[in-house]
């Protein structure tokens, strides 16, 4: 390090290979640091001649060490009937994002205060802004607030999103949502030949679900005599509750169900694949279903569900340190940062069940690659 340069905080944090919390807890003799960290603090001190001044006395003394996450969540009325009621207290897709969140806030000793929303609660602000004032940053899973609250509110604290937009002063980090549904399109289209689609969506406001749409309606649109569904009455909320309330509205009130049902999410698809069977309808064989995620449900159904693998922890841990580097005040790697996804084939699209010849995969890779040039011109945004 250059002599002339005055080291702060953040050079002993480095040097010693721990976080800016573990150095204030050495420095100010908080929560009783491990022997380990507290020596190699001191010494990266020592090495680099570090006195706090006011202002890095004032930091360290203003960390909480405490990470917010909101979550989107539908109210136990929408949730709680018959086969779904336990459907809020299972391990699914949001709680594999915080789990893999409270993993990398973990190794930098930090935690974790988590508050759910109700998912058509459309002025949390009040509650977001309470839990900010309690944490060092938030990190949002989907919409939760407007531009103009989020604008205002991440001027006073970090904030990264989850399927949300990078802005000048806020983070995202997503899956590859075109790049996995151009892939599903074209093995529904093109592999399977399926010609009347459906999308059953999640929240309508979702910048997730949106793209998702958009992308399958520009493939759909791109095969002559295909046709999508899709709108108010086949919107979802994300839940297998909402899927199966889509489908058995769709037959009571007589309509005509497409050859292929595509759901915004896998717990959508479950509900789905769950109110078909409870009508007799077979999930290949009269009706193909796919989903979103991959989340490990999806592969030990009866009938396994196809669909498009993130990589969801990996997502609640990338999301962590980029805010631990907003928090450092450290200018992140990227502030919109877009992770793989997999199409993966199983049996509720109509593909052979594990053990199927190898030609199958190797046709959906000439056909995808077929669909998506002559797709990616209109998405090339997305």
């Amino acid at each position: 390090m250059d002599s002339s340069v005055t080291p702060t905080i953040y050079d002993v944090a480095r040097l010693a290979g721990v976080s800016i919390a573990s150095v204030s807890r050495v420095l100010n003799g908080r929560r009783n640091p491990r022997p380990e960290t507290r020596d190699r603090v001191l010494q990266a001190v020592a090495e680099l001649g570090f006195a706090p001044d006011g202002a890095a006395r004032a930091l360290s003394v203003r960390l909480k060490e405490v990470v917010g996450v909101i979550v989107r969540r539908p109210s136990s009325a929408d949730t709680d009937e018959d086969m779904f009621a336990d459907e809020a207290e299972s391990l699914q897709y949001p709680d594999l994002i915080n789990r893999g969140i409270e993993v990398a806030a973990q190794s930098r000793s930090f935690d974790l205060l988590i508050r759910s929303v109700h998912f058509n609660d459309h002025d949390p602000g009040g509650r977001t802004v309470a839990l900010a004032r309690k944490s060092d940053g938030l990190i949002l899973h989907d919409r939760v607030l407007d531009e103009e609250q989020m604008d205002r509110l991440s001027r006073q604290v970090p904030i990264v999103t989850l399927a949300g937009f990078a802005t000048p002063t806020t983070a995202n980090v997503h899956g590859d949502n075109a790049a996995g549904m151009r892939a599903l399109a074209a093995h529904l289209l093109c592999d399977h030949g399926y010609r009347s689609l459906a999308y059953l969506g999640g929240y309508a406001d979702s910048p997730d679900n949106i793209e998702r749409c958009d992308v399958l309606a520009a493939a759909v649109a791109e095969v002559p005599g295909a046709t999508l569904a899709n709108g108010p009455e086949w919107q979802g909320y994300y839940f297998a509750s909402g899927g199966a309330k889509v489908i058995r509205r769709q037959i009571a009130a007589g309509c005509p169900l497409p050859e292929a049902i595509v759901c915004a999410n896998d717990q959508t698809a479950l509900g789905v694949m769950s109110a078909l069977r409870e009508h007799g309808i077979a999930v290949p064989g009269q009706v193909a279903v796919t989903g979103f995620d991959d989340i490990p449900m999806s592969r030990h159904l009866r009938t396994s569900l196809t669909t498009v693998r993130q990589p969801i922890r990996e997502m609640g841990a990338t999301a962590f340190e980029v805010l631990y580097s907003m928090i450092s005040h450290q200018q992140p790697l990227s502030r919109d940062i877009l992770l793989p996804t997999q199409l993966i084939c199983r049996e509720s699209c109509g593909c052979r069940p594990a053990g199927a010849p190898a030609s199958t995969t190797s046709t959906t890779s000439i056909s995808a690659a077929s669909l998506a040039s002559t797709t990616s011109g209109g998405n090339a945004g997305l």
